[in-house]
């Protein structure tokens, strides 16, 4: 793609790589066919191609974003399926990224639309504000039909609707500590606690913290340790998201400082995404460049790490799962074979769901901001799942879970609370509460 920005634009760094990211871009069109809003809405600036369209001519015209570009630009999940689709290497995450960073900048939004995002931004990120905010939602669910027919309030009947009935109490597998090997020790690892995560499901780093100790491995869960940045990164909250993974590289530095780490793990794809993004989100800071880089090398997806420890394979189960291979693992990360595999040497049957590269529409927050698009995203992938006939469903990423789960009576876990159980741990919860019903 022929581009005009002028030297002076250049000499902002992040325009430069912009720039050279639109370059890349040749209209071939391939991303369209896997772009879940395209495929979804069949709008051109709807699709990844359109959406560069409307970036280029906006920072090449040095100009605030308008309402056109903010409603195509918002409506975009970032699930990444047109990078691995993309012929060209168009560096698709990290244009949009600047695009977004671009609107929060220049674009102010509709008063409710400021309200829910920042509400999002001081809640989520918090695991005790989000487990404060779950336990009100009780009170304000009966008026979710209310909201839905008020547009601006549609945000906030989704966020009702989200909300599970119960809220588990905090588990002390996300208190700091360190959890010493069960058996002759092969590694030493630090573990993601996360923020909704441990409010929505803590059973995930339980089965993940158990397995890997049972498996000889030194599981620490650093003092400090906050949210990843993922959420206020993908709002175009730039300087937010920053302090998150500065606060992070601090703490996993200190980590390593202390007896070395072997790998960063993260159960919750969609962070993992962002924490091996940290490099780069970081290339600029004299200080923090480096140690963020380092950092990013490290991390890796539960089952990543766990194919690298030459799982024994065992006798079969006689359980068919179904494995959602998140956009943020299979596209953000490029992790597809490696839960396959661990769950087939589990025992397990593995069935690949038919668009298997289309998004559930859970997205962070994109189920609560866009909750049309998002709900016939899910209801799409859902029947997809469903014709698999799968005893139980497995993904890796707790957003993708809650987002298919609310749509099927089929138990929902995450990939590592099966291999926990096939590897000597306790049945899943879910699975339990299934068959006892």
């Amino acid at each position: 793609m022929q581009t005009n920005f002028t030297a002076e634009q250049l000499a902002d760094p992040h325009v430069a790589e912009a720039e050279s990211i639109l370059r890349k871009c040749v209209h071939c069109g391939f991303c369209t066919a896997t772009c879940p809003t395209y495929v979804t809405l069949g709008n051109e600036l709807d699709s990844p191609r359109g959406r560069i369209y409307l970036i280029k001519d906006m920072l090449e015209n040095g100009r605030p974003a308008d309402e056109q570009i903010v409603t195509h630009i918002d409506r975009c999940l970032s699930c990444l399926a047109c990078t691995t689709t993309c012929p060209s290497g168009v560096d698709y995450m990290h244009l949009v990224d600047h695009a977004r960073t671009h609107i929060e900048k220049t674009y102010r939004r509709p008063l409710m639309n400021r309200l829910t995002r920042n509400m999002l931004a001081m809640v989520l990120p918090y695991p005790g504000r989000f487990r404060l905010a779950l336990k009100l939602a009780a009170l304000g669910r009966p008026f979710a039909g209310l909201f839905d027919k008020v547009g601006p309030l549609k945000p906030m009947a989704a966020m009702l609707r989200l909300a599970p009935s119960t809220v588990a109490p905090p588990s002390d597998f996300a208190r700091p500590a360190t959890h010493a090997p069960l058996a002759t020790r092969r590694g030493r690892v630090a573990i993601l606690t996360g923020c909704a995560q441990p409010v929505l499901d803590p059973g995930i780093n339980e089965a993940a913290i158990s397995l890997l100790t049972r498996l000889g491995v030194e599981v620490v869960v650093p003092q400090g340790e906050g949210c990843c940045g993922a959420l206020v990164h993908h709002m175009g909250r730039e300087e937010q998201a920053l302090e998150s993974a500065r606060r992070n590289v601090d703490v996993w530095t200190q980590a390593i400082e202390d007896g070395g780490l072997d790998a960063i793990i993260v159960t919750t794809s969609g962070c993992g995404t962002t924490i091996k993004d940290y490099g780069h989100m970081l290339r600029l800071d004299p200080v923090y460049a480096e140690k963020a880089a380092r950092i990013s090398s490290l991390a890796k997806d539960v089952t990543e790490y766990l194919s690298t420890l030459d799982l024994p394979i065992v006798e079969a189960k006689g359980m068919t799962v179904a494995y959602h291979s998140a956009c943020s693992l299979q596209h953000g990360q490029k992790v597809t074979m490696p839960p396959k595999l661990l769950l087939k040497a589990a025992g397990f049957t593995v069935k690949d769901p038919p668009e298997g590269h289309l998004c559930c529409g859970s997205a962070g927050t994109y189920n609560i901001m866009q909750p049309e698009i998002s709900a016939r995203l899910k209801a799409r992938k859902v029947r997809n799942i469903e014709k698999t006939r799968p005893d139980v469903i497995a993904a890796g990423n707790i957003g993708c879970m809650t987002q298919i789960g609310s749509a099927t009576g089929i138990p929902v876990v995450h990939t590592v609370e099966l291999l926990n159980w096939a590897y000597g741990g306790p049945r899943p919860k879910s699975i339990e509460r299934h068959e006892i019903g």
